[in-house]
């Protein structure tokens, strides 16, 4: 992908390295892991019974030796060492802050703007207005409005916000651990959380968590399915436009369709535990996620993004 010397998008957010910030709880994510083992949000809430338990147990037996408990919690002290309640911890620091215009964070500000360049196009051929959604890159842990971003995590669109998440560590373990290497594989990716928020402005996303609302976990998983293939509908659209731009190189797209036929669900569910569960499957299969990003990028128009009301 021929992408040097190219525009570089100004919405992006470098948080890498930054100090623990409050996070919020807002709507979930989509797309988180793309897929991937690990994905999905820790949700924020209460202690379970076996953790206050556990607790008490403790300050029991530091009581015991003569350890002032409430007293280190009183000076801002934390048992784990860290930073006291309502804050996440960074697993990262200033000190250890990369670089402020290195290449990944150029390649990924490059790719965002095509991604404006594309939808900003499309939205106004619609008469309607693009809103550009905001990139976060961040390393460890980091908050959002819908909870903890962390490594485990994966990319995301988080809706409460209207920003994607993004530890760009994930693009080494695409490449080590799931065989997705390549700069367009991982241009795919950010191309595909861009794509929830493309679903989200077209208002898809709100009617979806208003559905899934009254569903059973299977159903919901079934729209689930739907829902990120639309995205990888979408992001095969952003590859489309990126073609005629002349910016392809050879090899390019089979990258991006490696990369979509080695994180469907069926794929690695085999690869994590030797046996597919249909029933669980929240992302599509491998077939299904290749075949909705060639759709896009074959054809380039929204309207052959409906995976909402067509077979997928």
């Amino acid at each position: 992908m021929d992408w040097k010397g190219r525009r570089q998008s100004d919405n992006i957010e470098d948080e890498r390295g930054s100090s623990p910030m409050r996070g919020g709880s807002g709507g979930g994510p989509f797309g988180g892991g793309m897929g991937f083992p690990g994905g999905g949000m820790r949700r924020g809430g209460g202690l379970s019974i076996s953790t206050i338990i556990i607790l008490v147990v403790i300050f029991l037996v530091l009581k015991a030796m003569g350890i002032d408990v409430m007293g280190l919690l009183q000076q801002g002290g934390a048992l784990d060492g860290g930073t006291g309640p309502g804050y996440e911890q960074s697993d990262s620091s200033g000190g250890n802050a990369p670089p402020a215009n290195d290449e990944m964070k150029q390649f990924v500000a490059t790719v965002l703007a095509d991604t404006e360049d594309t939808w900003t196009g499309i939205f106004k051929s619609m008469g309607q207005t693009y809103t550009d959604p905001k990139l976060v890159l961040f390393s460890g842990r980091f908050p959002s409005a819908c909870g903890t971003a962390s490594a485990a995590t994966g990319p995301f669109y988080c809706p409460s916000d209207q920003k994607v998440y993004l530890d760009m560590a994930f693009f080494q373990q695409m490449k080590d651990q799931f065989g997705a290497a390549g700069d367009f594989a991982q241009a795919y990716v950010i191309a595909h959380e861009v794509g929830h928020h493309v679903q989200d402005l077209l208002g898809i996303l709100p009617k979806f968590n208003q559905a899934r609302q009254n569903m059973s976990e299977a159903d919901a998983n079934k729209l689930s399915v739907r829902i990120e293939l639309q995205a990888d509908c979408f992001a095969g659209i952003w590859g489309k436009f990126t073609q005629q731009k002349g910016i392809l190189q050879e090899g390019d797209l089979e990258e991006a369709l490696n990369a979509a036929q080695q994180i469907g669900d069926d794929t690695l569910q085999k690869r994590s535990q030797g046996y597919v569960v249909p029933d669980s499957f929240n992302h599509g299969t491998s077939a299904q996620r290749v075949k909705w990003f060639k759709q896009g990028f074959g054809s380039g128009k929204l309207s052959d993004c409906d995976t909402l009301n067509n077979p997928v």
